[in-house]
């Protein structure tokens, strides 16, 4: 559905990206993540036939978005992270004519079901202007669903949401994903590994990785990680634990806790629980800890 080959968009002497290239199929729910300054909302816009590339295609559905620019818009919703919104209209009214420019034939019917969609029943007959920030990117995201378009591309669809209505717009993104393609970018990590089955992650106008969360954290996480809490205090504990062969670092982490990273393909934990058995220290927990989206994104991201 979204087919982007080697982009480059430069801005005089600025190379905003450079040689970007990657697919989302029917169905998929993608995250693009990258610090800011890094080429997501530039991609975005490309997409959306804001901008033109300088050089390389994007195709939607089929269609170019540059040279069969309104084919290609017919099929995309868009919810930029600045919402363009009419303060002065109704929500009603305002997703009426939204629904109209892009000519929907059963315009009832849609405004009540994106306003549904949204959770924006009764909020329907209230001016905008007048709105929360939250509800205002309610409004945003019901615009972009008026039409009800194969593909979704959203810039930060939660931000300026409380939690309840985060985890309202992540439900609805996920029900969205089966039977839209859905890319979006954010700043909430931890989102992304509940909502999206594949990430793309950019990095000064380059992909820098691209696969699912589960898979990037085993490439990036490298040994084993394994979090240890012991019913024993001691300067010795820690010691002890880096001359077991395969253990790499130990770190301290709350009191009677360790992190301990294995070098990879050692399994450590058979041999820790004997020297620490034998020693009476006491063994409360030994368990596997996976890396985080958060350190994977900072791995790839930083030098």
């Amino acid at each position: 559905m979204i087919d982007v080959e080697r982009i480059t968009k430069q801005y005089g002497d600025f190379t905003a990206l450079q040689d970007v290239s990657f697919h989302v199929g029917k169905g998929e729910v993608v995250g693009f993540l990258g610090p800011n300054g890094a080429g997501k909302t530039t991609t975005m816009r490309i997409l959306a036939g804001f901008v033109p590339p300088t050089s390389g295609s994007a195709q939607i559905a089929g269609h170019d978005v540059f040279f069969d620019s309104l084919e290609a818009r017919r099929r995309i919703g868009y919810l930029p992270e600045t919402v363009p919104l009419y303060n002065e209209m109704t929500v009603l009214g305002y997703l009426d004519y939204m629904s109209k420019l892009r000519g929907v034939r059963e315009r009832v019917d849609a405004v009540e079901a994106a306003i549904e969609a949204t959770s924006l029943s009764d909020r329907a007959g209230t001016i905008i202007g007048k709105l929360s920030k939250g509800y205002r990117q309610r409004v945003g995201l019901a615009q972009a669903l008026v039409h009800d378009p194969e593909v979704l591309i959203l810039d930060e669809p939660t931000i300026g949401l409380d939690p309840k209505q985060i985890l309202e717009v992540r439900e609805l993104i996920r029900e969205l994903g089966k039977d839209h393609t859905v890319i979006l970018s954010t700043h909430i990590l931890p989102e992304v590994s509940q909502i999206c089955s594949r990430v793309i992650i950019i990095n000064e106008g380059c992909v820098v990785a691209e696969d699912t969360p589960e898979h990037l954290t085993a490439l990036v996480g490298g040994g084993q990680r394994l979090y240890l809490e012991l019913d024993a205090l001691s300067d010795e504990i820690p010691r002890t634990l880096i001359e077991i062969p395969g253990i790499v670092a130990v770190q301290p982490a709350r009191e009677g806790g360790y992190e301990v990273e294995c070098a990879a393909g050692v399994d450590c934990r058979a041999e820790i629980a004997r020297r620490v058995v034998t020693r009476g220290w006491g063994l409360l927990e030994i368990r596997a800890v996976g890396v985080s989206l958060e350190e994977v994104f900072l791995k790839l991201t930083t030098e």
